[in-house]
């Protein structure tokens, strides 16, 4: 029979890799579930046409989220008249949409809710009231808005306010005039709209339209239709992938760390046990075959657990991201069962990776280790441990070496891939850093008097294999909690210097209710005012942000300004796209017309914009576009109409809420990481100490019979505890240090402006506390029942 102690330390031992295997499942199933949903389905105002044909698609670049190329006026309208002579096909309508506003509402950037009238055919709701626009200045609403038929409505539309006369509304969102105010307000064609006869087979006609349209397009049918979901779901679907790819590979990081070192604890707490079974003859093999056993066992029960988690905790999940923004509105989980059975597989092989390196040391026991009493690890650091841990932090250190030179992309990779490679290369080698770093930490407790801060200080050097259990993960958590939220704000402060400094004015007037400035808002305003929109050219037609300045001023974030019809270009897309002063570039604009244009000057890649053009050549081909700022160079401060959504702000301050909605959600990322990091930490270091204690019971009883009390006993383990947390706190620290200063080098040499680092000392000390925390109850409770236990058992 098993002695019941031995079971309470067994269980003890492998609680934690179960509930870390488990959650590992858990995150990975519900990642896998919500990236797999696919987009929220075919956008509602053109549901109603069941083949859609849209512009080809140009060229796309990672995290950069744009329209199609629109189709030249005469290829979209030879296209469109071939398309409605096709059979069944009742009519083939062109899709264009604008800027439209209603004052008082709320819009975000990029949106285009102005449509015109014909295009209603396309939705897949209708009139609720009234009838459709008639004279230039009708407009059909959002029967939501509350307006009635004859209502007078103000409308923003990217020149100014204007007044319309609501002569209907609809049961869906959207502004719809006249075709004819529709092109003035309106870029180019992006899509065509097939209504269909009744009774007409939608296969057929799509198969027809691809006969038409060749190459000059892309047919849609059915679910496909929701490609043309607007770039700003998009851009928001990608947010959020970033967030579950990086849950997904922080939590199988974690969980391999986690789960690896509980078996190593679990194999240094076994080692008389496994001593034994070699003496009576257990080979090397069958070890190891015990320990895969039982870490298959954890992995299956894990698994088994996790994986319904995951999908019950999914829709859950789903509903936080699209509040947060991580998902668009709409967005529903679909479920797939196969996910399950994937996550059930990577949790146990993530489980047996989890045990490989214990296995070995198992392997290696020898049978006179059934004889040790002793607490005292001689021989903690294996030569392959050793080998390992020093490759693994020095790819770490390259890392944060390479951030100091790496461009913005590459700084993110090699960020996380120093993080990854120092946590893993320290944790590898705590054995050997914890004699001389407890050493230094507990010099204090060898001159203060008594039996206490002498048995903390002696645990701590002496059993270093259950020091390095402890520390591992709390070293995981501080590191992470550390890179992840001083990256974020060192990230933040140095965007704001590099716009302030490369800005010359006044004050910033900025949008104030609407997603950017119109030419009525900008009027009156001495200085210089960025009117955004994309373009797209180069190789592959690919989508360029620019921005639309008036000639009249001389330099702009440092770059020189366009004269007329010519262009200013960063120096990344001159290098990809074979441009250089002197030489000509071809640009297709908005309203699909495709403009060369001379290359000026090549500027520095720092500015928020990939080109620059004159002002009036992209007011001329994209009537929608709105300015994202104004910047004031002289003259009184600016006093717009409160209907023009306009207010004026200081420079630093504008430089600062500039990328409000990316700061608000790299902050989220950052609270998510850091949450699922700590949990992880929470239940390890809760495992690893409650093992421990109940390890260590006949221990603490034999201190109670040396003559020390119950008081000094629970001291000592709280001790020990603290000191432990304090080491991996400071070698979480001591993973990051290099890391933040190396993209603090990278930042300042890509911005041109001094970076100072910010430390998140509130995130710090708040994932060191709780760790602290958790450590000193998951430790001294244990401890105070066993003693109690054992006084109860002696009476």
């Amino acid at each position: 029979m098993i002695p019941m102690a031995t079971v309470r330390e067994r269980w003890a031992s492998f609680l934690g890799a179960f509930v870390t295997t488990a959650m590992g499942v858990a995150v990975i199933t519900l990642s896998a579930l919500i990236l797999l949903s696919g987009g929220p389905g075919v956008p509602e105002r053109l549901a109603g046409a069941p083949v859609l044909v849209r512009s080809p698609e140009g060229a796309r670049t990672g995290g950069v989220f744009a329209q199609n190329p629109p189709w030249s006026p005469e290829r979209a309208e030879r296209l469109r008249r071939a398309l409605v002579d096709l059979p069944g096909v009742a009519a083939a309508v062109a899709d264009r949409s604008f800027y439209a506003q209603a004052a008082g509402t709320r819009q975000r950037a990029g949106e285009r809710q102005g449509h015109s009238w014909p295009s209603a055919a396309l939705a897949s709701y209708g009139l609720s009231a009234g009838g459709p626009p008639v004279a230039d200045d009708d407009i059909v609403v959002d029967r939501a808005l509350g307006h009635s038929p004859g209502d007078r409505i103000t409308v923003l539309t990217a020149h100014g306010p204007r007044r319309f006369t609501v002569s209907g509304t609809m049961e869906g969102p959207g502004y719809w005039t006249t075709g004819h105010r529709a092109a003035e307000l309106a870029g180019g064609v992006r899509a065509i709209g097939l209504v269909l006869e009744p009774g007409t087979d939608a296969g057929a006609v799509a198969a027809a339209a691809r006969g038409v349209v060749g190459g000059a397009g892309e047919v849609l049918r059915g679910a496909a239709r929701d490609e043309l979901a607007p770039p700003q779901d998009e851009m928001t679907r990608w947010i959020g992938a970033q967030v579950l790819t990086a849950m997904t590979a922080l939590s199988a990081f974690v969980t391999v760390l986690v789960v690896s070192s509980g078996f190593a604890f679990t194999v240094a707490q076994r080692r008389r046990d496994l001593g034994l079974l070699r003496t009576i003859g257990a080979t090397p093999r069958q070890l190891r075959r015990l320990l895969y056993g039982e870490a298959l066992t954890v992995g299956v029960i894990g698994g088994a657990a996790g994986a319904p988690l995951g999908a019950l905790l999914a829709p859950a999940l789903a509903g936080v991201f699209v509040d947060a923004g991580f998902q668009p509105a709409g967005f529903e989980v679909r479920m797939r069962p196969w996910v399950l059975a994937a996550a059930f597989v990577l949790g146990l092989l993530v489980a047996l990776a989890g045990v490989w390196s214990a296995s070995r040391r198992a392997a290696g026991i020898a049978p006179l280790e059934a004889m040790r009493e002793a607490e005292v690890d001689s021989r903690a650091m294996t030569r392959r441990r050793w080998v390992t841990g020093t490759v693994a932090a020095a790819l770490g250190l390259a890392c944060a070496v390479g951030t100091a030179f790496a461009g913005p992309d590459a700084m993110v990779l090699l960020c996380l891939g120093a993080a990854m490679g120092l946590t893993t290369g320290l944790t590898l080698l705590i054995p050997a850093l914890v004699g001389p770093v407890a050493g230094v930490l507990t010099r204090p407790l060898a001159r203060r008097p008594g039996a206490v801060a002498l048995l903390v200080r002696a645990n701590m050097v002496t059993a270093v294999r259950r020091t390095s259990a402890t520390v591992a993960p709390v070293l995981a958590t501080v590191a992470f909690a550390t890179l992840i939220t001083s990256a974020v704000q060192t990230t933040a402060a140095a965007d704001a210097a590099g716009r302030a400094a490369a800005v010359r004015a006044e004050a910033a007037v900025v949008p104030r209710g609407t997603p950017g400035l119109s030419d009525a808002a900008a009027a009156g305003v001495r200085g210089t005012a960025l009117l955004s929109t994309t373009v797209y050219g180069g190789q592959g037609a690919s989508a360029l942000s620019a921005a639309g300045v008036s000639p009249g001023f001389g330099r702009v974030y440092g770059a020189p300004a366009p004269r007329a019809r010519t262009v200013v270009v960063t120096r990344a897309v001159a290098a990809a796209h074979g441009w250089r002063p002197g030489r000509t570039a071809a640009l297709t604009f908005e309203d699909g017309r495709t403009v060369r244009l001379p290359v000026l000057a090549v500027a520095d890649d720092s500015l928020p914009y990939q080109l620059f053009l004159p002002r009036e050549l992209v007011r001329a081909h994209d009537p929608s576009a709105l300015a994202d700022v104004v910047y004031r160079t002289g003259g009184p401060p600016a006093r717009p109409a409160p209907v023009l959504g306009a207010h004026e702000v200081p420079v630093a301050e504008y430089a600062a809420a500039a990328d409000a909605e990316d700061d608000r959600l790299v902050r989220i990322f950052t609270l998510i990481l850091t949450a699922m990091t700590s949990g992880y930490t929470a239940i390890a270091v809760a495992a690893t100490l409650l093992a421990a204690t109940v390890d260590r019971a006949r221990d603490l009883h034999t201190l109670r019979l040396s003559g020390a009390t119950r008081r000094q006993v629970l001291l000592a383990v709280a001790g020990e505890t603290v000191c432990v947390v304090a080491l991996g706190a400071a070698l979480g620290v001591a993973v990051a240090t290099p890391v933040l200063l190396g993209m603090v080098h990278g930042l300042g040499t890509a911005l041109g402006v001094p970076v100072a680092l910010e430390v998140a000392w509130p995130w710090v000390a708040a994932a060191a506390g709780g760790c602290l925390l958790l450590g000193v109850a998951a430790a001294v409770l244990p401890a105070r029942a066993g003693l109690r236990g054992r006084a109860l058992a002696g009476r």
